[in-house]
C-alpha cells in the first residue's frame, strides 16, 4: 500500500492511497483542478481514481467533489447523513453502513466526533499492510482502541497546541471552546496520548495531519508526540507532519 498526502489543513484535505489494483482518495477538499495537478505530478492519471471516501461534509473536505466526480466518475462513498448535509447533485454515491471491500482492499469506517451530522475515520487494510486515517475529531472512542491498534501507518490529527490556541487574539472565545470540545479537533497533547496507546511493533509511519496554521507548528506537534512517547518508554522516531499545501513524500507500507 502506498499513500501520499495531497493537502492537509483548514484550507483543504485530500489523501491518495494505492494498492495493487485500486486507487482511491480520502476527501477532496481543494479544487478539482488543484488535485488533478498534484496527482499528475506523481504521474497518476485522475481517470484512474476508483473511489473517493468522504470523512464529513465540511468544505475543506469536499469542495472539489462535485467537479471531480463529474469529470472522472469515481464511486463516492459516504453516509446518507453526509450526503444530505453536503447537498450536492452527485452521481454514483454509495452509502457506507459497514466495511467496504474493493478487491483486496478493505475499508472499515469508525465513528468520530465533529460538529457535523456525521463523521467517519477509516481503517484501510490489504493483504499485506494497514493504515489508520483519523482527522477532525474531538476524541477517539475507547471501544475502537483494539481495532485501531498496531497498524503499519497512522495519518492522525494533531490540530493545535492548547496554549497557542487560547492565547490567539484573533480567535473568538466561542471558536476556541468549539475547537477544544468533544466535537472539535485533537490537540497535540491529546493526539499524542492516543498514539501512545495505539502504535505497536508493526507501526512504520506516523503522519500528523490537519495542523492549524495559526495555533500549531510542525516542529511543536512532532516534539509533543516524541516527548509523550519517550515518557511512555516507547522508542519511535519516524514521525512527520503533513504539509498544508506542498507535496508529501510517497509513503509505502
Amino acid at each position: 500500500m502506498k499513500f501520499i498526502i495531497l493537502a492537509s489543513g483548514s484550507k483543504g484535505n485530500c489523501t491518495y492511497i494505492e494498492t495493487k489494483t485500486k486507487k482511491i482518495l480520502i476527501d477532496i477538499g481543494t479544487t478539482s483542478l488543484h488535485i488533478e495537478k498534484k496527482l499528475r505530478e506523481y504521474a497518476i492519471d485522475p481517470h484512474m481514481i476508483d473511489a473517493i471516501f468522504i470523512t464529513h461534509a465540511h468544505t475543506d473536505h469536499v469542495s472539489g467533489l462535485r467537479v471531480f466526480s463529474k469529470k472522472y466518475s469515481p464511486s463516492i462513498y459516504m453516509t446518507e447523513k453526509m450526503e444530505k448535509e453536503i447537498n450536492l447533485s452527485i452521481e454514483n454515491v454509495h452509502y457506507i453502513t459497514s466495511p467496504v471491500i474493493l478487491d483486496e482492499l478493505k475499508i472499515i469506517p469508525i465513528k468520530i466526533s465533529h460538529d457535523v451530522s456525521d463523521a467517519n475515520g477509516y481503517i484501510l487494510e490489504d493483504d499485506f499492510s494497514s493504515l489508520v486515517y483519523i482527522t477532525d475529531t474531538g476524541y477517539v472512542n475507547e471501544k475502537y482502541y483494539e481495532l485501531l491498534s498496531n497498524k503499519n501507518a497512522y495519518i492522525f490529527e494533531s490540530n493545535h497546541d492548547v496554549e497557542k490556541l487560547m492565547n490567539n487574539p484573533h480567535y473568538p472565545h466561542q471558536t476556541k471552546i468549539r475547537i477544544l470540545s468533544d466535537r472539535g479537533h485533537l490537540s497535540n497533547e491529546t493526539s499524542s496520548y492516543y498514539l501512545s496507546k495505539l502504535i505497536g511493533d508493526h507501526t512504520k509511519y506516523i503522519v500528523l495531519a490537519h495542523l492549524s496554521e495559526e495555533n500549531n507548528t510542525p516542529e511543536l506537534a512532532i516534539k509533543t508526540l516524541k516527548d509523550t512517547l519517550c515518557e511512555c518508554n516507547i522508542v519511535f522516531n519516524n514521525v512527520q507532519a503533513a504539509p498544508q499545501a506542498g507535496l508529501s513524500e510517497v509513503f509505502e507500507v
